[in-house]
């Protein structure tokens, strides 16, 4: 789907959109020709809009950038590594170009001033010894003293025997103002200023003045082969447009005489000193600021100060083995850097595939593991974890299944527990069982045989789950076929031991030996208000009479153990206010945290203090107190509790 302009107009934020409204504003203005304080403002809104939303499009393209870990990693190593590298090689060159500029201007200045001193001391013993009429010894004296310094200079000697030199030489005489003097000086002439080295030197009534032009190649010759060498004129407000007619007057530069490079790091090297204010001629309090400028290289300076080219050369070819082999050591160490960055990206990102992978379901995928680093124990650790993971899901997948088909069975076993108690005018039954797991092995039910009779039962079966709750249906089922079969043919009264004796031959021989049940079955007839019932092996029931307790003791083992067991009934009246309370093991055996059972103790306290409440009432409050009891949430045993209440 093509993006048109109103999609990136949603995606902009508002510092993008008020810089493009005010930029925007700004050229409309300009193109209209609209000038003013609206155009002014417009332009500087959109400057510093502008320079933050390049701030925030910088930034966030550096984070788009960065987002993949190798790009990273190279950042964060040029940061380390390089941008130091940089910083420092920036910091040798710019103390290498101060060191070698400092060292030239030395040079031409040392040179400089002794030529300036071969200048002042002629002035000064000419000046303390005055010349006689015959002045020419004294002249050719003075000349061959500084012709070695400046080829050409003027004279003037003002006393008893006042000349000048060369004859003819019109040198104005220095202001009245100056006394002994020597150095550099600028002289107006013809509208234009000129530099020159000069000395003047007073004794008395002789006046010594000696005047030598300094040009660009005076300068130049001052250190050979260093360069070339110029004064020019210092202002603080800008250039000033007397500097190229002052190097003009220095001597026009036909052509340069910086040497060539020796190699590729022979650099030029462009230098410049302050040398201090230099008076003018006429004007002793009126100076100027001039500036020593030199044009070189790095091999004619240390040629020049170790005085043979040989040591020169030595030295900076030294420096450039140096820097080759530190470059090298450097290029080395970025590939080495970049290729452990790319080791160490390439298997974050083979993880990164990986979580992708597992992320979709797909626990087959492994990483491709090389080497024996740390990395490779991860990628080891990560595609061990991913098989466990898969074998973890298959295992949740048939836990899932599991427990479906429990729940299920939970629902089949909640359908095979009675729904309606039979009806009876003096009988009372409610029973309630809450399995520990999905399903139970406890076992109750109620039946109707006739319209004065019903009955009841209560079991345990041995173990828990589906194992258990599959006897359990398989005890109700026998029970259940038994009596429709002997009440359609009209056989009764029936008897509860030969019932309980059939149910455990059925189980003896349908069932595994370890698999039995405590079990125990009562008959009530209405009209005689007897209760007659066969315990087999089960917790005897409390049959609860004017505030006393009688216990139901067992007539019988357990059905299923054994194939030839005997089992007895017993009868007895049940009269009006009497309760029977049958209950299973997870009742009274469940223990708190130091050990102790609940125990048919303290279930006959709780039974008789809530004996004149509703059934339920007592069942619900039994059921609590074991749960407190224990302390915790989970049962440790199925709890079944049938309440008859004779009424």
């Amino acid at each position: 789907m093509e993006k048109g302009p109103a999609h990136y107009w949603r995606r902009m934020r508002r510092v993008e959109k008020a810089f493009l409204i005010c930029f925007l504003l700004y050229v409309l203005l300009r193109i209209s020709g609209v000038s003013g304080p609206g155009q002014t403002v417009a332009a500087i809104v959109a400057f510093f809009l502008g320079i933050v939303t390049l701030f925030r499009l910088a930034r966030r393209g550096m984070k788009e950038a960065i987002w993949r870990l190798r790009n990273r990693l190279i950042v964060a190593y040029l940061f380390i590594a390089v941008v130091p590298i940089v910083l420092i090689l920036t910091l040798v060159g710019i103390a290498g170009w101060l060191v070698i500029g400092q060292m030239a201007v030395y040079l031409v200045n040392t040179e400089l001033t002794h030529r300036e001193m071969s200048l002042w001391r002629p002035v000064e013993a000419l000046a303390h010894q005055p010349t006689t009429a015959d002045h020419g010894p004294a002249v050719r004296r003075f000349s061959l003293m500084i012709r070695s310094g400046f080829p050409s200079f003027q004279l003037l000697v003002r006393g008893q025997n006042a000349f000048s030199y060369p004859e003819g030489t019109e040198l104005a005489p220095a202001s009245p103002e100056w006394k002994d003097a020597h150095g550099l000086i600028l002289k107006r002439e013809g509208g234009e200023e000129h530099l020159y080295a000069w000395a003047h030197a007073v004794y008395g009534a002789e006046e010594v003045t000696a005047c030598a032009p300094v040009t660009r190649e005076l300068l130049t010759e001052l250190v050979p082969g260093l360069g070339d060498v110029a004064f020019v004129r210092f202002r603080e407000n800008g250039p000033s447009p007397q500097t190229k007619r002052l190097a003009a007057l220095m001597g026009p530069a036909h052509e340069s005489h910086v040497p060539p490079a020796k190699n590729i790091f022979d650099f030029p090297i462009h230098f410049f000193s302050y040398t201090g204010e230099v008076p003018y001629w006429d004007a002793p309090h009126k100076d100027q600021r001039l500036v020593l400028v030199v044009d070189t290289r790095i091999s004619a300076v240390l040629g020049t100060v170790f005085q043979k080219l040989d040591w020169a050369e030595l030295a900076l070819g030294a420096f450039v083995v140096v820097t080759v082999i530190f470059l090298l050591v450097e290029l080395v160490s970025l590939v080495a850097g970049i290729q452990l960055s790319r080791s160490i990206t390439g298997a974050v990102h083979e993880m990164y595939e990986a979580t992708q992978r597992v992320k979709e379901g797909d626990f087959s995928y492994r990483i491709p593991v090389k080497g024996s680093d740390q990395l490779a124990e991860l990628g080891t650790s990560f595609n061990t974890m991913t098989e466990n993971l898969g074998r973890l899901i298959i295992v949740a997948k048939e836990k899932e299944r599991l427990e479906s088909e429990l729940e299920i069975a939970r629902e089949v076993q909640n359908q095979l527990f009675p729904k309606d108690v039979p009806f009876t005018k003096t009988l009372e039954l409610k029973g309630v069982c809450n399995p520990a797991r999905m399903v139970s092995g406890d076992y109750y039910d109620f039946m109707s045989l006739s319209e004065y009779s019903l009955a009841f039962a209560i079991g345990d079966v041995a173990g828990k789950g589906i194992s258990a709750a599959l006897l359990m249906a398989a005890i109700q089922s026998t029970m259940r076929t038994q009596l429709g079969s002997l009440h359609g043919n009209g056989r009764l009264p029936l008897s509860t031991a030969q019932l309980v004796g059939n149910l455990n031959t059925q189980l003896y021989a349908t069932t595994s030996p370890e698999k039995y049940a405590t079990f125990y079955f009562a008959i009530y007839e209405e009209t005689t208000h007897t209760l007659t019932y066969t315990n087999a092996g089960h917790l005897a029931p409390m049959l609860l009479r004017d505030g006393n307790f009688e216990m139901l003791d067992s007539t019988g083992t357990v059905v299923g153990a054994f194939p030839f067991a005997n089992y007895k009934e017993k009868t007895v009246v049940l009269e009006h206010g009497d309760m029977l309370v049958a209950y299973t093991d997870g009742i009274v055996e469940p223990e708190n945290e130091y050990g102790e059972m609940f125990s048919e103790d303290r279930l006959k306290d709780l039974v008789s203090k809530y004996s004149n409440t509703d059934s339920s009432e007592i069942i619900a409050r039994s059921m609590e107190a074991v749960i407190q009891w224990t302390g915790s949430t989970e049962l440790q045993d199925d709890m079944t509790m049938v309440v008859a209440r004779r009424i």
